[in-house]
């Protein structure tokens, strides 16, 4: 089948995905996303074979993975996660990173290579895959969602620069200097985004917002490419770009058009969740070497392995250095949430393929497993903070008094 018939394979999915998932809330809540890669496996190579990448389904993937990395660096609130809950955070994602590459040099013979690639997919967290999660169980709002931003933040946020640093092809020192100077550009962007903007600006994006002109949109749309390919000149992964983008359009929007902020946030959602995003996952699903994980050997002895490593890379740091406010059930959530990952996951495997690096059943079992992270852990994290609220002692009301 040709590309075109792939993609319309591949938006058929993309609506039968949410429908699945609705249908199937009715028992157990399971996200969309897992629907959306076995449905990628199902019509990828592996099984029936209706679907294969191509030129363009790969460059509209790309996309796709660039506005999931996008719309979770917008959701960073950096008033709300700096200080103290900020700094545990940070310490948890460098912990994590040393304990992933001393336990992925352990597992490839000390292959310094192989073992970048693996110790790095270790301590990544799906933020852009939790937050959908979060914001439909009600958590993303309090302490809880708070504290969560911040791991979760760093936890996308830490990978993205270890793969600039590490994975680059260049000397740790001259990939420091490039990442200098992409800090340098992004932070004068950040001070022109955080200036007053003219009247004017502001008085574009309200007229055109419900117009076909949609100013707004375009505009942000604009910042996302134009980050791309700074990261991209400057030979950097593109994803760093994407992140920064989004720090940029909430620091723009919020300066120039607060009031519409959110609904241009919502617009810019609709293209990513409704068309990118979805895309992304799916393709996902069909490139997914499931014939490599299904014969056995190592990769399926590499699975569970993985899964395990996840929680104990990235989580215990997490748990050991989480607020002391929070109670021990959202600490176990918050250990939980931060060990769900699978974007970074995929993309580093990726890289590591793209270069001989690691095998395709150590990328096999690695991806595997992130997608059995992504379907069970926010299963478990969800009930625990079930667990909590329905626990959680009531104030006692002061008595009603009867009115003379």
């Amino acid at each position: 089948m040709g590309q075109a018939g792939t993609l319309i394979l591949i938006m058929a999915a993309a609506v039968l995905a949410p429908l699945l998932a609705h249908f199937v809330g009715r028992w157990v809540r399971i996200p969309v996303v897992i629907f959306e890669i076995v449905l990628g496996i199902l019509i990828g190579p592996d099984v029936l074979g209706w679907a294969h990448g191509g030129e363009i389904i790969d460059v509209l993937s790309d996309l796709g993975l660039s506005m999931l990395i996008f719309l979770a660096g917008y959701e960073i609130q950096f008033a709300a996660i700096r200080g103290d809950t900020l700094r545990r955070s940070v310490w948890a994602w460098v912990i994590s990173l040393a304990l992933g590459l001393g336990v992925a040099l352990a597992l490839t013979g000390l292959d310094l290579s192989r073992a970048v690639i693996i110790g790095t997919a270790l301590t990544s967290t799906a933020l852009g895959t939790v937050l959908p999660i979060l914001r439909d169980s009600g958590d993303l709002e309090g302490r809880f969602g708070t504290v969560m931003m911040a791991f979760g933040a760093v936890g996308e946020f830490g990978p993205i620069i270890a793969m600039a640093v590490l994975l680059s092809g260049r000397k740790p020192g001259a990939a420091t200097v490039v990442l200098a100077i992409f800090a340098a550009v992004t932070a004068a962007a950040v001070f022109l985004a955080l200036r007053p903007r003219r009247p004017w600006f502001s008085q574009v994006i309200r007229s055109t917002l419900h117009t076909s002109a949609q100013f707004a949109v375009r505009f942000v749309m604009l910042l996302l490419v134009a980050m791309l390919a700074l990261s991209q000149e400057l030979g950097l992964d593109v994803l760093l770009g994407a992140f920064a983008a989004g720090l940029l359009t909430r620091l723009v929007l919020q300066g120039s058009a607060p009031e519409s902020s959110e609904e241009i946030l919502t617009r810019v959602e609709a293209v990513g969740f409704g068309f990118l995003v979805p895309l992304f996952f799916i393709v996902t699903g069909i490139e997914f070497d499931l014939a490599s994980l299904l014969d056995g050997g190592r990769a399926l002895v590499l699975l569970p392995v993985f899964l395990v490593l996840f929680v104990v890379v990235r989580g215990l740091p997490t748990y050991v250095l989480a607020p002391r406010d929070l109670s021990p059930l959202s600490r176990r959530a918050l250990t939980i949430y931060s060990s769900t990952c699978l974007p970074l996951v995929v993309a580093i495997t990726a890289i590591g393929l793209d270069e001989g690096v690691v095998k395709k059943s150590e990328a096999a079992a690695l991806v595997g497993a992130a997608m059995i992270s992504v379907l069970v852990f926010p299963l478990l994290a969800l009930r625990l903070r079930a667990r909590e609220r329905h626990i959680k002692p009531r104030m006692p009301q002061a008595p009603e008094t009867e009115a003379w």
